[in-house]
């Protein structure tokens, strides 16, 4: 039979409160699993930075361009370009250039027809979730519905100003 864990004390100097108001405060509570866990890690990142993994850190500096460069007044082009980087391999090759990435990135939506319909076809299933309403296809080749928020063209003039604004020399 295992004999019962003891809890060590904290030293004194990591303890913000007297022991004889800690144990005030914690005589009229339930004991439960994640209080104790908490006290015990409470001082688990204290002095230090957590450690974020670098493909992470990468996202979320692209995450932070794109929010704060990409002029997309629906919303919708912006989820699905977050959505589109965050599944692109090419974020762990340029790990210490996040906008390097977010420029390839942009770069073959834009240069490539396909790419861009595909692309085009996520970023209106999007708005239509967003909105509650029936999505517009562009058609290669076709004009656009009239209605339609984003269009081939749209989307290309958006990605293209979040690329003059994210490049280097900007």
């Amino acid at each position: 039979m295992l004999a019962p864990l003891k809890r060590q004390p904290m030293p004194p100097s990591d303890d913000p409160l007297p022991p004889d108001l800690q144990r005030e405060i914690r005589a009229g509570r339930k004991f439960s699993l994640g209080e104790a866990i908490g006290r015990e890690g409470g001082s688990f990142l204290k002095g230090s930075q957590a450690m974020v993994p670098r493909p992470l850190r990468a996202l979320a500096a692209i995450n932070g361009l794109i929010d704060q460069h990409l002029n997309d007044r629906e919303g919708a082009l912006q989820l699905c370009l977050k959505r589109w980087v965050k599944t692109d391999a090419r974020i762990g090759q340029y790990l210490d250039a996040p906008p390097v990435a977010l420029q390839m990135i942009v770069q073959d939506i834009t240069q490539q027809p396909q790419i861009l319909y595909e692309f085009a076809r996520q970023v209106a299933v999007e708005w239509g979730q967003l909105n509650g309403e029936r999505p517009y296809f562009q058609q290669p080749g076709t004009a656009p519905h009239p209605e339609a928020p984003y269009c081939h063209e749209t989307i290309r003039e958006i990605l293209a100003g979040l690329l003059a604004r994210v490049s280097p020399s900007s």
